[in-house]
């Protein structure tokens, strides 16, 4: 198992299937924004906060139907990223950089262990993540295009727009210092990932993510996951240290 910078279990952080409740009842539906004519919102769209926060999964291995990943992936690698992507395997991804407090990047934001919160303006999205070194992400919703030479960033830069009720982000302006997930799926400055978001009941947001790098991949690849509500709960601080020493026993082969 890979070790990244949640190595200590805090009170937050989410194990994989434990929301399977025999016999729960079914969820409401999803709820709404209401109508703001003055900002030019016109027609209410699904409300991805409320009360509560989204239970991020921990998800090692995103092209593995697990852990919230609903089916499974056929990975187009390049030579070069399949290689790096078998040494990490045989090295226990001891050198992940989330491991050493780096932020974990996109989609990683959606596999790292720790929950977050969705906040809805008219003008720009905000995800609030409590874990991958405490880091928010903007999502514009002006209608503004991307930088024409964007300066490579860990979180990129994200415009969205709504496609009836999904709301699709394009991403673009990646550095290259972060991997897709903790099992080692790497990219390049080329990465461009495209995500869907919709809600389609209370209890339960539905992620899609199609990666396109050419610099790392033959031809672009899509995941799709569900991540469930925790009502009621509340972000929690948390700190990522410096100074990891637990990656260095981490030997491998």
């Amino acid at each position: 198992m890979a070790v990244g910078c949640f190595g200590q279990i805090a009170t937050n952080e989410i194990q994989p299937g434990n929301d399977a409740q025999p016999g729960k009842k079914p969820s409401a539906p999803a709820p709404r924004m209401p109508d703001v004519p003055e900002m030019g919102v016109q027609r209410a769209k699904p409300d991805f906060g409320g009360r509560g926060m989204w239970r991020v999964p921990y998800v090692i291995d995103m092209a593995q139907a697990k852990a919230g990943i609903e089916h499974p992936a056929d990975v187009p690698f390049l030579p070069w990223s399949k290689a790096e992507f078998d040494q990490a395997t045989e090295n226990h991804s001891k050198d992940d950089p989330e491991g050493y407090c780096l932020p974990p990047g996109v989609p990683r934001m959606m596999f790292t262990p720790y929950p977050m919160e969705i906040l809805q303006q008219p003008n720009r999205i905000v995800m609030i993540f409590e874990g991958g070194a405490h880091v928010w992400r903007t999502i514009w919703m002006d209608g503004r295009k991307h930088p024409a030479d964007p300066n490579p960033t860990f979180l990129g830069d994200s415009i969205g727009h709504w496609d009836g009720d999904t709301l699709v982000v394009d991403a673009v302006g990646f550095n290259d210092r972060t991997w897709l997930d903790a099992a080692g799926h790497r990219h390049t400055e080329k990465l461009h990932v495209t995500e869907r978001y919709s809600r389609p009941n209370f209890d339960t947001l539905h992620y899609e993510a199609t990666i396109e790098d050419p610099g790392a991949y033959a031809r672009p690849w899509t995941i799709t996951m569900n991540v469930p509500w925790g009502a009621g709960q509340e972000l929690m601080e948390y700190i990522c240290q410096e100074n990891n020493r637990d990656v260095q026993h981490l030997v491998g082969k």
